[in-house]
């Protein structure tokens, strides 16, 4: 039986360490998604999954806590049956609006386009 051998990621930082934790924050296929999405307002778990084509149910879920546990979206579950839970952007999601319109608007120009 082979050892298994622990693969460590050294990265020599040239840049300001800002982005990285920046990116990190936001990182991935879904989470600007998400944002994106609740830049125009509180939405419930269903219609995030809805509108979101192409999301499974788990990957919605767990980018949503990842950006709940981020200080980015805000999670209020309702005392209903059954559980009505509505997604909101933080005062630090909302500082997110210029970031997500200039990549809507470079994606317009560099990428529908072509």
């Amino acid at each position: 039986m082979l050892a298994e051998k622990k693969i460590e990621k050294k990265v020599e930082l040239d840049c300001d360490c800002s982005i990285i934790g920046s990116i990190s924050n936001i990182s991935g296929k879904w989470k600007p998604v998400i944002i994106w999405m609740l830049l125009s307002g509180p939405k419930r778990f269903g219609e995030l999954n809805k509108r979101i084509e192409g999301i499974a149910l788990k990957v919605l879920s767990r980018n949503l806590k990842e950006l709940e546990a981020d200080g980015i979206i805000n999670r209020r579950v309702y005392a209903e049956v059954p559980a009505k839970v509505v997604y909101t952007l933080t005062e630090k999601g909302m500082s997110l609006n210029d970031v997500m319109q200039l990549l809507a608007d470079w994606g317009k120009k560099n990428i529908v386009a072509e």
